[in-house]
């Protein structure tokens, strides 16, 4: 015979299997990337791969334009989470007193430095008087290259002369010998056709011989909104969970994510495919205390070179979500 404790046990399951959407409603997230850049490679595998949907989450999802667009989303509240905010700029929002909080490292800062292959510098130690390219004096990449050259081998910045361009001006200005030499991101150094080049050094390995660590420079962070985090932890919980497994993915699965890519961001079969074999020099998904070290040191090589005016609060990294998710699958 039922009781009334075994009637309203089987109510309430009965009543969550026919109200799906009651339950939805409670996991429910707003995710915010950029549309350009690093950052749209991951989303298109992130979303396609359905990763947060498998965690138990009900995404909506929110594109922009502007690299900072997913920042400024996450504190006028309009996003829950940024993918992928620039380091840089959430470095920025915590001196604000911004309601934001870094969760998890989404992004290396890789670059190498590249010559054209018939030039006569053998080394970064020779780009003493040279002309290098790379991102713009004033940037956050352009302050971790500066430390590391003059850290690393003795170059101030008075010592060479700093081109600044996207990209694809970096290597045009290279083939013209306008410039000696460049720090270049690997998927433009793999999409080059016709111009010869010859590595340097990567700014990577340079960083973890400079700090004496094993975490790399990160670009970008996935940034939670205060009030979000606070009242759904379960729920960013399951977000990084679904990074760290999304991350893992497309490192496993390269043809998969190449397919992912290829669909979702009009790229052709070749560059989707050296996109994704690139996967691990550009993507990561960790919050270990040495990656939170290690956005320390660049906040002070930023605060320092001006970037940023004052010392980061250690209240904008957020382990525990992390440390959460990692014991979870």
């Amino acid at each position: 015979m039922m009781t009334r404790r075994d009637w309203l046990a089987a109510t309430a399951a009965l009543a969550m299997t026919a109200s799906p959407a009651l339950a939805q409603e409670r996991d429910k997230i707003r995710i915010g990337y950029w549309t350009s850049g690093f950052s749209v490679g991951f989303g298109a595998v992130f979303q396609l791969g359905e990763f947060l949907e498998k965690q138990g989450l009900q995404p909506e999802w929110i594109r922009f334009a502007d690299v900072n667009g997913p920042t400024k989303a996450v504190i006028t509240n309009s996003i829950d989470v940024a993918q992928g905010a620039p380091v840089a700029g959430a470095f920025s929002l915590a001196l604000q007193g911004a309601p934001a909080e870094a969760v998890l490292a989404t992004q290396i800062a890789e670059a190498t430095f590249v010559v054209k292959d018939d030039s006569s510098i053998r080394s970064i130690q020779d780009l003493k008087g040279k002309k290098i390219g790379m991102s713009p004096v004033g940037s956050s990449t352009y302050a971790l290259i500066a430390a590391v050259l003059e850290r690393n081998f003795g170059l101030k910045p008075s010592d060479y002369t700093p081109v600044g361009g996207n990209e694809g001006q970096l290597v045009q200005f290279l083939q013209r010998g306008d410039i000696d030499a460049a720090s270049l991101r690997a998927v433009t150094i793999a999409s080059v056709s016709g111009l010869k080049l010859r590595e340097l050094g990567h700014l990577v390995d340079e960083w973890k011989r400079m700090n004496r660590s094993s975490a790399p420079p990160i670009l970008a962070a996935a940034l939670v909104h205060k009030g979000f985090a606070e009242k759904n932890p379960a729920a960013v919980t399951k977000f990084v969970r679904a990074m760290i497994e999304a991350t893992k993915f497309g490192s496993e699965h390269n043809a998969e994510a190449a397919e992912m890519l290829k669909k979702a961001s009009n790229l052709d079969v070749k560059d989707a495919t050296s996109y994704a074999q690139l996967w691990n020099q550009i993507y990561t998904a960790t919050f270990e205390p040495a990656d939170v070290e290690a956005l320390k040191a660049m906040a002070e090589i930023f605060r320092v070179s001006g970037t940023i005016k004052s010392t980061v609060p250690a209240s904008l990294f957020n382990t525990s979500f992390y440390e959460k998710a990692k014991q979870t699958r």
